[in-house]
C-alpha cells in the first residue's frame, strides 16, 4: 500500500517542503508516502466551480486507479492521532493506496467530497495550505509510529 498526499497549491515555502520530506524520509518502506502538488487553475474572471471542475481533473489525473480516497474536508472526522492511527490500520488492511486529497483556496469539488471512501478535519481552524500539507504528512508518520510501538507518540 502507498500513502499519497495530493495537494492543490504550489510554490510552497521551503520550510513546508523540507518539513514534509523529513517525515515522508522517515516512513517504513511497507508504507512509503509522497506528496504530489497539484497545479492550480488561474483565478480570472472564472467562477467558484469552473476553478473547482478545472483542479477536479487535475486531481483524478494524478490519482492512482482503484485508490480509497480520503478528503481533507473542515466537516470530515474529527480524530485524535490514537483514532487516526486505528484509521490508518484499516486501510493497510484493506491494502489499497490511499490518496489523501487537500484542495485548494477554494477547497475540493462537492463530487470528491460525495464520492471520498473518508473525509477527516485536521483542525477546527482555519490553516495555511502548507501548513495543512506538513501537518499531515508529520501525523501520518506519528499515526505509523502508533502501530510500530515506536516511542515518537507518547500519550498521557
Amino acid at each position: 500500500m502507498k500513502l499519497a498526499v495530493l495537494a492543490v497549491g504550489h510554490r510552497q515555502p521551503d520550510w513546508v517542503n523540507e518539513g514534509c520530506a523529513e517525515y515522508l524520509k522517515r516512513m517504513p518502506r511497507e508504507l512509503p508516502a509522497s506528496v504530489t502538488e497539484i497545479k492550480p487553475e488561474a483565478r480570472g474572471s472564472k467562477t467558484r466551480e469552473q476553478l473547482l471542475a478545472a483542479e477536479k481533473s487535475r486531481i483524478r489525473d494524478a490519482l492512482a486507479a482503484g485508490s480509497r480516497i480520503v478528503v481533507l474536508d473542515e466537516k470530515g472526522d474529527d480524530l485524535t492521532t490514537l483514532k487516526l492511527a486505528k484509521r490508518l490500520e484499516a486501510w493497510m488492511q484493506d491494502g489499497r493506496d490511499v490518496a489523501l486529497l487537500i484542495g485548494g483556496a477554494d477547497g475540493l469539488d462537492e463530487e470528491f467530497k460525495q464520492q471520498a471512501d473518508d473525509r477527516l478535519r485536521l483542525s477546527s481552524l482555519t490553516l495555511p495550505h502548507g501548513m495543512a500539507r506538513l501537518l499531515l504528512c508529520e501525523q501520518l508518520y506519528r499515526a505509523v509510529s502508533v502501530l510500530k510501538n515506536h516511542p515518537y507518540h507518547r500519550e498521557g
